[in-house]
């Protein structure tokens, strides 16, 4: 088993190196001058089983194609087999036509992934499960709701919770946190009038005086997010936090928050947290690197993954 790292996320493929007591392989991944991606694998890989850790996330295009030239120079290295290892997929919000003559940038991701070489891929959180069925090789679809739980409790053992999902399409995953933590569930009805803007509408079920856990996938340009929070302060909900997987917060986000009717924002490490997100006050970072460096552990040994979730 070897273990490359890309240079999207450095850190989180540190840690998982760690937790797992196997070195990095070492591996020269830089740019020419022109910005073209460059790899050489400097440490043999005939014969083994080789996870590349990288995310797909901004700058999205450059850490993509990195992906994709270093399972290709696995390959030709005669690796026996490559699995992506992408806490982040990105693109994967496109995995539907949003109307006419528009792309499904989520299936050519997978093709992509596919013909450069990748055997099979291991994911956190993705958007939409079906992106599952874009590809032609396994996909192990992990969730970052054991981790979060776990600090749920840790941090408002014994408060009136109600777990809050912030858009209709959210809550399945939000009934799923709702039934862990033996709480309410709520619903957010929102118009969305164009992309990155939401307006709130209503409020589904009972926050009076409660504190409200709105629970998410992607947290981007933070609007939706601020928007359902003041509007969960403004039915008097006692106060608002938030758990969601990845924390894109792009643009102006993060001083949204920091402004918002949140009084704390938890993500994980599946993007790596720019300067910005760590001096945010508000904004708390889970490590996953246990949980992603386990799964990395039993796929190798051909073992249950799904039952890390049991």
């Amino acid at each position: 088993m070897k273990i490359v790292a890309g240079n999207s996320n450095a850190p989180l493929a540190q840690a998982i190196s760690e937790g797992l007591k196997l070195p990095l392989t070492r591996a020269n991944i830089r740019r020419f001058s022109d910005l073209e991606v460059f790899v050489e694998i400097l440490e043999n890989v005939r014969g083994e089983d080789v996870f590349i850790i990288q995310s797909t996330s901004y700058p999205a295009n450059d850490n993509l194609m990195e992906l994709l030239v270093c399972m290709d120079a696995l390959k030709r290295a005669s690796a026996r087999r490559v699995t992506a290892v992408m806490p982040y997929f990105g693109y994967a919000r496109q995995d539907r036509k949003q109307g006419p003559r528009t792309p499904i940038s989520a299936k050519l991701v997978a093709n992509l992934l596919t013909t450069s070489g990748a055997n099979r891929v291991l994911t956190l959180d993705l958007h939409a499960g079906q992106i599952q069925g874009f590809f032609d090789i396994p996909v192990d679809n992990l969730y970052a709701m054991p981790v979060m739980i776990k600090d749920v409790k840790e941090r408002y053992d014994g408060a009136d919770l109600v777990v809050v999902s912030p858009d209709v399409g959210g809550v399945v995953r939000a009934r799923a946190y709702a039934k862990r933590l033996d709480a309410d569930l709520a619903i957010v009805d929102k118009r969305r009038e164009r992309a990155g803007v939401s307006e709130v509408m209503n409020i589904i079920g009972d926050v009076q005086g409660r504190q409200c856990l709105i629970v998410d996938d992607i947290v981007d340009s933070g609007g939706t997010l601020c928007n359902a929070a003041q509007a969960l302060i403004d039915k008097g909900a006692q106060s608002v936090v938030a758990y969601v997987a990845h924390g894109v917060l792009s643009g102006g986000a993060v001083a949204r928050v920091a402004a918002s009717a949140l009084s704390s924002l938890v993500i994980t490490d599946s993007i790596r947290p720019n300067q910005a997100v760590r001096q945010a006050s508000n904004i708390q970072v889970l490590s996953i690197a246990e949980l992603i460096g386990e799964a990395m552990r039993r796929i190798s040994e051909e073992t249950s993954v799904s039952s890390l979730f049991d």
